[in-house]
């Protein structure tokens, strides 16, 4: 015996009373009924069904089929299999069939089942809503176990694909039928221990979850507290005449009639169906015999009215209600026993974000945890990484990889990492994007101080050296070696110690072009004050000899002319640089992958490497000529001092083309400041050092008789 479709009967029974008792529904009309018992068979549901139709004969004549059906409609079967072969008996026979508990999804094809109708809402939505459930408690690996059967089958099959579309995996599907053997229970016992998912997704009929045996006498010795066998464990012995009527516990409980309400619900929509069709033929004045299957059916797709419970009862174009569950969870009461307690609703006519109603804080989990159990393949992916799937496993099954440089993902699970925008990087945890660092030569920094105070020292030196000379302008020291372009070259020197500032600090348009045509000419003009006087030194000794008249050539005039000329044609190389494609700063975002190097772009690369091969040809002929007169007589040769001064410079160039092409960043620049002023300091210091030690130290050298090397022998 089946307790359930007992109680079933029972709904079916009392709602016809109630119908009959009722003055408003149906007046004057008596509705009667026929339970058959199918057992959960399909023969035995379709043996029914046409019992029904045929007058509840139990044996088939030559006139069965002629005469009008004996029901106006059918209720049930309660299971999705039954319900498939009974509708597709009685569908021919436009025979309405209202199930209170067949929620196969295949049961809303109309072309299969034109004349079905449910109280239950399809397992399309109940499928969809236990997805949903499961996404929203955040279980992406689950398990699934179905009955073998219609309901199970297209249940979980609808639940799957939900499920996939969700982001769900499904770890294993495993299906039962109450009549297989032990054995295959075990096994499937056997896979969810096996199992690392913690929640199952089961589609299962009763008998599949509940195999009970002797249901009959199991029953009635449990409701009863009696036995049907001689027992001393027992109180009294079970007669069979106990009544149900005064059963009072867990079977006759009326406190969870969801299901029942379903039967109610379907007797009560055909009787309104029923009641319509009367009114309407008696306002019509219809003469002919109204009650019809097919007019029943007809009226039934138009059934529409509020239950006792306040419910809106109405059918879609497929026969199903409007979808509408109530979440239940199972939980321990005082004593022991598992009671349900509504925790929320599931609302398919709401907006899709508000159909799900749910109170947590209400839900009791298994060993008493107050938490959501956790059932996932691979933890959740934190910011930063993204998700590789594992070979061979479902999508659920992933590895997080961390992102790579320059990457970000600031989301949970993230399938793909994101590039930063050119001017940004990752942060440490790569779940942001930061601006990259700027990194230039700056005044704030050790080596940009440094540099800066080795130029102003430089210019320092330079300014008190011209003091001296100044000072000191007319002795003879100073005005054998040409004062004039001693001044000169000390103001060039002055000029190349203060450009190398242009090359600190954040690069702009101007200080770009600032820095290199001030430097290209100013060294060249240092250089060409070099070269005169190294040309003064060869042309005054060439001038001591008998008939020689060259000074007229290379006099005070031509002398000016000749660094004025120098310069001016690096001038010219520096303007047609500036026009045609000047220095503009530039930011290098390939040197580096994590900051960005601003930087001056030379432009032109000819322009640059113009002005630095003029001034090295230049220093190149300076030391040559300066190399030949070295050796010339005289207490006090300049060209000895401008040959070391030349072949520092020379030195100090050839290093820094390599060093300059191969430094990385700022540190180019701070090679190029570097040549700058160690040049600039060995000019400086292997021209004019000597000058003043004599002017400052030794003043008594400082005399014309000296210069010309007529000084008597000291005697020893």
């Amino acid at each position: 015996m089946n307790l359930r479709e007992f109680q079933f009967a029972q709904t079916l029974i009392f709602a016809v009373e109630e119908i009959n008792n009722n003055t408003n529904l149906l007046p004057g009309v008596r509705l009667g009924y026929k339970i058959y018992d199918s057992c959960g068979s399909i023969i035995l549901a379709i043996r029914s069904a046409m019992a029904l139709m045929n007058g509840f004969g139990e044996t088939l004549s030559d006139t069965s089929c002629q005469r009008p059906p004996a029901v106006q409609a059918i209720v049930g079967e309660s299971g999705s299999t039954p319900t498939i072969g009974m509708a597709s008996a009685v569908g021919p026979f436009s025979i309405p069939v209202v199930s209170h508990f067949a929620t196969c999804a295949c049961l809303s094809n109309r072309d299969r089942f034109p004349s079905f109708f449910r109280t239950i809402p399809s397992d399309y939505y109940q499928s969809r809503a236990l997805a949903q459930l499961v996404k929203l408690f955040g279980w992406t690996w689950v398990g699934a176990v179905r009955s073998r059967n219609d309901y199970g089958n297209n249940g979980i099959a609808t639940f799957v694909e939900a499920a996939h579309e969700l982001g769900v995996c499904i770890e294993y599907s495993e299906a039962y039928f109450r009549t297989d053997p032990k054995e295959e229970l075990q096994r499937i016992v056997d896979v969810i221990k096996g199992a690392t998912s913690r929640v199952i997704v089961a589609f299962l009929a009763q008998g599949d979850i509940i195999p009970l045996l002797n249901e009959v006498r199991e029953f009635w010795e449990t409701a009863f507290e009696c036995s049907f066998e001689n027992s001393q464990m027992t109180a009294s012995q079970c007669t069979g005449l106990e009544s149900l009527l005064a059963l009072q516990n867990q079977y006759t409980d009326v406190s969870e009639l969801r299901i029942s309400n379903k039967v109610y619900t379907a007797v009560y929509a055909v009787a309104h169906s029923l009641h319509n069709l009367m009114m309407d033929a008696i306002h019509n004045e219809t003469q002919q015999n109204v009650l019809a299957p097919p007019k029943v059916l007809e009226y039934l797709k138009k059934v529409n009215f509020t239950s006792t419970t306040g419910e809106q009862i109405f059918f879609d174009s497929r026969g199903d209600p409007a979808a509408r569950y109530e979440l239940v969870n199972w939980q321990p009461d005082d004593e022991g026993t598992l009671q349900f307690k509504s925790v929320g609703v599931y609302d398919t006519s709401a907006p899709s974000e508000q159909r799900f109603v749910l109170n947590q804080g209400g839900l009791a989990w298994a060993g008493g945890q107050s938490q959501v159990p956790v059932s996932v393949c691979s933890e959740s992916c934190p910011p930063g990484t993204r998700k590789a799937q594992q070979k061979g496993k479902p999508i659920c099954c992933y590895d997080c990889i961390p992102c790579g440089e320059g990457e970000i993902s600031n989301i949970t699970d993230s399938h793909d990492c994101l590039p930063c925008p050119p001017d940004y990087w990752s942060n440490e945890s790569k779940d942001k994007c930061v601006l990259k660092y700027i990194e230039y030569l700056s005044y704030s920094e050790i080596m940009g101080i440094v540099l800066v105070f080795f130029s102003v020292f430089g210019t320092t030196v330079t300014i008190l050296v011209a003091a001296v000379f100044f000072t000191h302008r007319d002795t003879p020291i100073v005005k054998a070696n040409n004062s004039e372009l001693s001044f000169l070259l000390l103001f060039s020197l002055t000029l190349c110690f203060l450009c190398s500032l242009t090359f600190i600090g954040r690069p702009s348009e101007w200080s770009c072009m600032l820095r290199h045509t001030a430097f290209g000419i100013t060294f060249v003009l240092c250089i060409s004050c070099v070269l005169g006087k190294t040309i003064v030194v060869l042309m005054a000794f060439r001038a001591t000899l008998p008939g020689s008249n060259v000074m007229k050539w290379f006099g005070p005039l031509q002398q000016r002319l000749s660094v004025l000329g120098f310069t001016l044609i690096q001038v010219l190389i520096c303007v047609l640089w500036l026009i045609i494609s000047p220095p503009f700063p530039y930011r290098n975002m390939h040197l580096y992958i994590d900051k960005i190097i601003l930087e001056c772009d030379v432009g032109s690369a000819i322009g640059f490497w113009a002005i630095l091969g003029y001034i090295g040809l230049l220093a190149l002929l300076c030391f040559v000529l300066a190399f030949l007169a070295r050796k010339l007589p005289d207490n006090f040769n300049e060209a000895k001092f401008i040959t070391f001064s030349m072949l520092i410079f020379c030195a100090v160039w050839i290093t820094f083309i390599p060093a300059y092409v191969s430094s990385p960043g700022k540190f180019t620049v701070a090679v190029e400041i570097f040549a700058i002023l160690a040049s600039s300091f060995g000019l400086l210091l292997c021209i004019f050092t000597p000058k003043c030690y004599i002017i400052l130290i030794k003043p008594e050298q400082n005399t014309k008789k000296h210069m010309m090397g007529k000084t008597e022998p000291k005697a020893l």
